[in-house]
């Protein structure tokens, strides 16, 4: 049916500026167009992703379902990132969402990025609302940042005026030039418009391993106190630890950070480091993907080699990964490999 109209509007649009181009064009051309955008408009984006529900639209139940079942070792992130996704996302926002993921390297920051605009975006990662900002890409030389600044504004003005539920994602912003992420200051306040834009309904996620040693410091000496366990560390003693931490380190893309002073940050997410148990589910995971093995027939001695081949600290105890699950897909080939041999 809209077909139908599509093409009888554009047949009385043609006719009407064959008559009289001029004198009638003003006011029956200007309607016919107006009647061809409204129908135009919904054809449109039942093919190509346009900013509206059928392309963005929070799946709360399969964030859980993700987080919980694909995320180890951190009974912290999944509770965090649902309450406050689904707060943004089902109301009207006063300030944008800005999550600020701190952990040691492959403990799961760009893999819960990846989930989150998965449960939000039709498109996931693909999507032209989502952007992917890599700080060692973009950002690489420190005098150069006066022209950084421009660059960040310009992209997330424009974002914002075209979808206003924007992504943006920052990864590495511990490399980050001092001073640049400050730039972004403004759109993560309360403000109800900035220069005719409306920013608060876009989400912010900062990607960090700044803090990353004290958060593992913090876990290690809950490891080693015989009254507690891990599900014991609750998220306002790490959020604590972490903002101190991130505040402090010189070397940081956060270091004296207006965004931290003015409290913009709305929750800090702590990715504790994994222990062995957890870097053996990783494995499994991996093993099932890569079709060597169903779930139920991995052999425990696999994953046993697979896991020796990866570091762990402290080095007396082996306790933690040093990178996390993030070795995990290299080491499971070069294992299976050796096998097949």
């Amino acid at each position: 049916m809209d077909f139908i109209r599509l093409v009888v509007l554009y047949g009385l649009f043609t006719y009407v500026s064959a008559i009289e181009p001029f004198s009638t064009f003003g006011a029956i051309g200007t309607a016919v167009l107006a009647g061809l955008y409204t129908v135009y408009g919904p054809i449109k984006c039942q093919f190509k992703e346009c900013c509206t529900s059928t392309w963005i639209n929070l799946n709360s139940t399969a964030l859980q379902d993700e987080l919980q079942s694909k995320l180890y070792g951190q009974h912290l992130v999944t509770d965090v990132i649902i309450k406050h996704l689904k707060a943004h996302m089902m109301k009207d926002p006063s300030k944008a969402l800005t999550l600020s993921f701190h952990g040691g390297t492959g403990t799961g920051k760009n893999y819960v990025s990846k989930i989150i605009a998965e449960s939000i975006y039709k498109q996931g990662m693909r999507s032209k609302y989502v952007h992917l900002i890599s700080s060692t890409k973009e950002f690489p030389h420190k005098d150069m940042v006066p022209l950084y600044k421009d660059k960040l504004r310009d992209l997330i003005e424009s974002s914002v005026k075209e979808c206003p539920q924007s992504l943006f994602i920052f990864d590495e912003i511990d490399k980050m030039p001092p001073g640049l992420i400050d730039t972004i200051k403004p759109y993560l306040d309360f403000y109800e418009q900035l220069g005719g834009t409306d920013y608060r309904k876009a989400t912010f996620l900062f990607l960090s391993n700044t803090a990353g040693d004290a958060i593992s410091k913090h876990v290690l000496s809950n490891w080693h106190s015989p009254k507690l366990n891990r599900e014991a560390i609750g998220l306002k003693e790490m959020e604590h630890i972490i903002s101190t931490a991130t505040i402090n380190t010189k070397t940081s893309g956060m270091y004296h950070s207006d965004i931290i002073y003015k409290h913009m940050i709305t929750a800090y997410v702590p990715f504790l480091p994994m222990e062995r148990r957890h870097i053996k589910e990783c494995i499994k995971d991996v093993l099932v993907a890569q079709n060597y093995y169903k779930r139920k027939q991995i052999p425990e001695e696999d994953v046993r080699k697979i896991a020796n081949q990866l570091n762990y600290f402290p080095e007396d105890e082996e306790i933690f990964s040093v990178t996390g699950c993030k070795r995990v897909p290299e080491k499971v080939s070069y294992v299976m490999d050796i096998d097949e041999d």
